[in-house]
């Protein structure tokens, strides 16, 4: 599943062929996504394109009149492509620019979904998110203060959409290891010194990733239809059975509400 530095890199990738363009028409060759797609997004016509945002794992164009709000789901991708690119297997929707560029929703799973919004802050799927984890909010003072009296384990707690957005299961298994911290311990179970290194290491592994054009996932590309790279410098995730490349301990796997948790019992605690 694309996770927030696949939606940056995405949202990157496509600015410069949106921003104060105009989306021309859209065409839906398939509606049925994980939530249809709003009405709303049939009748564009001629809508300047302001500005392109991410908020969470969501891809927010915003125009004029309104905005699109964009989600990947498990394995959507968005490229810009010219018009005489042939069609490919799943591409559903095609957002016209007056350039004459396209900008092509693939998305094989379905799970992704294109909605409409007066104000975009205002949509149900955004007023409920969390904090942005590479802003100046998300602190170790605040991930504490909120953790303090909880018993549940701390993977899960960073990983909870409404407290911070886009700790997805890979960089929470990553920044845990880096931060030293075993991802089954309670998080009122762990000092605030320790909480303020995993908030550093969170800020760190998302914005390597950024960086670095995301993670290599099966089904996930970039705007340019490229892979990303991020994977090769993974020191936990994927690497269940294989020796810690910090002390050679093999790598323990476990399940923490059915997502994979990859450790290394001698360097987290």
């Amino acid at each position: 599943m694309p996770e927030l530095p696949e939606v940056e890199t995405t949202r990157k990738g496509i600015e410069p062929f949106l921003i104060h363009n105009k989306i021309s028409s859209v065409e839906v060759r398939q509606s049925s996504l994980r939530w249809p797609i709003s009405i709303e997004i049939y009748d564009i016509r001629n809508l300047q394109v302001c500005e392109v945002l991410r908020r969470g794992k969501y891809i927010i164009v915003r125009t004029d009149n309104g905005s699109i709000l964009i989600h990947l789901g498990m394995s959507g991708s968005l490229r810009v492509v010219e018009p005489q690119k042939p069609l490919e297997k799943h591409d559903h929707v095609d957002i016209k620019l007056n350039t004459g560029k396209i900008l092509r929703f693939n998305d094989p799973r379905r799970f992704g979904s294109i909605l409409w919004a007066n104000v975009w802050q205002e949509h149900k799927l955004i007023s409920s998110l969390g904090i942005e984890p590479l802003t100046p909010k998300f602190t170790g003072d605040y991930l504490y203060q909120l953790g303090k009296n909880k018993k549940i384990a701390i993977k899960q707690f960073i990983m909870n959409g409404k407290l911070v957005v886009g700790v997805g299961n890979i960089y929470a298994n990553e920044s845990l290891f880096l931060a030293g911290i075993d991802p089954r311990r309670p998080i009122n179970g762990v000092s605030r010194k320790r909480v303020t290194l995993l908030v550093e290491q969170i800020k760190n592994v998302l914005q390597d990733a950024i960086s670095k054009g995301g993670t290599t996932l099966k089904d996930f590309v970039g705007s340019d239809g490229k892979p990303g790279y991020f994977q090769q410098q993974l020191f936990v995730y994927g690497r269940a059975g294989q020796p810690c490349l910090k002390c050679q301990k093999i790598l323990q796997e476990v399940k923490q509400n059915n997502r994979s948790t990859v450790f290394c019992s001698h360097c987290q605690s």
